[in-house]
């Protein structure tokens, strides 16, 4: 009997230290930057981008060639944040702020809409998330924490271009979720509107995806430890904002955008904060794209969804015909 319970006790101590071990290599790879690779989530994420290189290399080019400074702002923790201004056109009352995805940065992310942006007479700022780019930070905020630095880049913008400006955020993937979650806080007036793709109801519910369909592992008990360590160290949970929850308080009206075949951030994700949403709120699901892949795979359809958007609910767009 003993020896049974000796056993018994060794086999539930390597599962313990395993289990231990396991959700450390898991979180330093995923919460922590510089241990989260750009090349590991372009794999993940299962979209082949090589087919649109050549149109993203152009369409940089020409952003390049546009007016633009390198600004920043202070988080409300402290933390440097940077930003890519284009001022674009001295009249223009509409701007649009751009976040951009996991382990990616300011200038990557909107390569290809800065041509439907530029040409549209918007004014852009494209952000750094926290713990990406230039921008401070040790942990990723997915969202989280990134809604209160939105709500920071949007009372930069408003000192910086006056009252009469007219703000559009636009986020992808984490910066998706980041202009969800941004959505439940009391926003200046300036904001008309939100723009999502693909964006994910929470780290909590995104990563037990991943682990379950990518690593062919439990969420216990490795998401529980990983939150318990993230609350420690980065200040929030794997589940205290969670998209679906923050777009019951929204008051400014959403487009909500996903590719049906989104391996990295299901498509259910959409529907669930479609669902829940409290402002008028706008769908448009693009057959066959990938995760981020919506509007190279569909850019008609994508650029009529933000047209019909924008000249609902801007004044500058709806005078310009846009």
């Amino acid at each position: 009997m003993n020896k049974i319970i000796g056993v018994a006790a060794a086999i539930a101590g390597i599962t313990v230290a395993a289990s231990a071990g396991g959700t450390a290599y898991f979180y330093r790879r995923t919460m922590k930057r510089y241990n989260a690779k750009v090349e590991r989530t372009m794999k993940m994420s299962g979209t082949d981008w090589s087919q649109y290189m050549p149109l993203m290399e152009k369409r940089k080019a020409y952003m390049l060639e546009q007016p633009h400074e390198e600004v920043y702002m202070t988080s409300k923790d402290g933390l440097k944040l940077h930003g890519c201004f284009f001022p674009g056109p001295a009249d223009s009352k509409k701007l649009v702020i751009c976040f951009h995805g996991y382990t990616s940065q300011c200038m990557s992310d909107y390569i290809g809409l800065s041509d439907y942006y530029l040409k549209h007479g918007f004014r852009m700022l494209l952000v750094d998330a926290r713990a990406h780019g230039q921008s401070e930070g040790t942990y990723i905020g997915f969202g989280c924490l990134d809604r209160y630095d939105a709500l920071g880049w949007i009372n930069w913008v408003i000192d910086k271009c006056g009252e009469n400006i007219e703000i559009f955020l636009h986020g992808t993937s984490m910066g998706g979720a980041t202009v969800l979650m941004t959505s439940g806080l009391d926003l200046p007036k300036q904001v008309k509107g939100i723009v999502s793709d693909c964006g994910f109801t929470s780290p909590k519910e995104v990563f037990t995806h991943v682990l379950h369909s990518m690593y062919h592992l439990p969420a216990f008990p490795i998401i529980p430890l990983a939150d318990k360590i993230n609350k420690k160290k980065a200040g929030y949970g794997l589940d205290d904002c969670n998209a679906a929850r923050e777009v019951r308080k929204a008051k400014v009206p959403m487009l909500l955008i996903h590719g049906d075949n989104d391996s990295f951030v299901p498509c259910w994700m959409c529907e669930e904060i479609y669902k829940n949403c409290a402002s008028p709120t706008k769908k448009l699901i693009v057959p066959g794209a990938a995760h981020a892949e919506s509007y190279y795979k569909d850019m008609k359809a994508y650029e009529q969804a933000l047209d019909e958007f924008f000249a609902e609910n801007s004044e500058s767009c709806m005078k310009e015909g846009v």
